[in-house]
């Protein structure tokens, strides 16, 4: 995914259909001069509709089209005739995505299936026509029903990333170099803070066909909570992960001071992150000796943890393995 060319928000109007009026005629032929009501139906206004899509990895294409209009309803006519609905605007999405009011902020649906389609924003119904006003007692109705109004809105769109696996930790934690080692994924990998701007995906195969997916959140840095450093942006793309691997290097000064850091970010995002089970990486342990390994071991966090090297290739099966098992113990919880 270019950094360019990844778009997980966009702002957009919209605005659907009116729906067409009904017909107000009478039945007027050479051999029935003063016949009764059959002014048909208008038409319903066109909606405005999201639909998943799962080739779709970004909102980009939405970032230049911020203005959506469905068609109006057509009129009804004479002999009973329905109008033609107007055509609805069909707006594909990645899987994964969020609609927002953008005016109260009110949740209003989320995408996470291939195919999933949902009105955004409904077309006005369309007027009923003078038949459907005639009665015993008032047969020649003169009036029809006008058609509802479209609705104008504004709509936000948020990109969630679906990946059973997200990761976390600082900037230079070593979450792009993992990824890049462990999938066929290719992030942009520097030695200074901040190298990924934009979160990668990764499909990490296991033995027997097995694989899962995992994303690379840019670095989390302490505030990211209040918007300080890449902050609120892409801390809601590990709402989607099932497990959060906590990344921590083995020459940080407090391993757990800096796993409490990043789960208080965490906390005070959304507490309900907590639930999600938990890994531990300590990265970059080729850097420790066998003495210093011990000592650390004596003070990480008490949840399932791996010394890793991603240089050197060090504990990565392992690691794989103990993901695959937190997925199914968690996914075997909801079944």
């Amino acid at each position: 995914m270019a950094e360019s060319n990844f778009v997980d928000y966009v702002k957009i109007f919209c605005k659907s259909g009116h729906g067409g009026p009904g017909s107000a005629h009478f039945l007027r032929t050479r051999g029935v001069p003063h016949g009764g009501p059959d002014g048909g139906d208008g038409g319903r206004g066109g909606h405005i509709i999201l639909k998943g899509n799962k080739q779709l990895w970004t909102l980009l294409h939405l970032k230049y089209t911020k203005h959506l209009r469905a068609e109006d309803g057509e009129n009804g006519a004479k002999q009973l005739r329905h109008g033609a609905n107007g055509d609805d605007v069909i707006i594909e999405v990645p899987l994964g995505t969020v609609a927002r009011d953008a005016e109260t902020g009110k949740h209003e649906c989320e995408i996470t299936e291939d195919g999933q389609m949902v009105i955004l924003v409904p077309g006005g119904r369309g007027g009923l026509g003078n038949d459907h006003f005639k009665s015993a007692t008032f047969q020649s109705p003169k009036f029809a029903q006008p058609g509802e109004e479209g609705i104008e809105s504004w709509k936000i769109l948020e990109l969630k990333l679906l990946a059973d696996v997200g990761l976390v930790g600082f900037p230079n934690a070593g979450k792009s170099t993992l990824l890049s080692v462990i999938s066929a994924a290719k992030p942009q990998i520097a030695d200074y803070p901040f190298t990924t701007l934009v979160p990668n995906l990764g499909i990490v195969p296991l033995e027997g066909k097995k694989s899962f997916v995992m994303a690379d959140i840019p670095g989390i840095i302490e505030g990211a909570h209040e918007g300080r450093g890449l902050g609120l942006r892409f801390l809601r793309h590990i709402e989607r992960n099932s497990i959060l691997l906590f990344m921590i290097p083995v020459d940080s000064s407090d391993i757990l001071k800096e796993y409490e850091i990043l789960l208080n970010e965490l906390r005070q995002f959304n507490p309900e992150l907590l639930d999600k089970a938990r890994v531990l990486a300590v990265t970059k342990s080729d850097l420790a000796d066998a003495e210093i390994t011990r000592e650390l071991k004596k003070e990480l966090p008490d949840v399932p943890w791996v010394f890793i090297s991603s240089h050197k290739k060090l504990g990565l099966d392992k690691l794989k393995k103990m993901i695959w098992d937190e997925l199914n113990r968690t996914n075997s919880e909801y079944f």
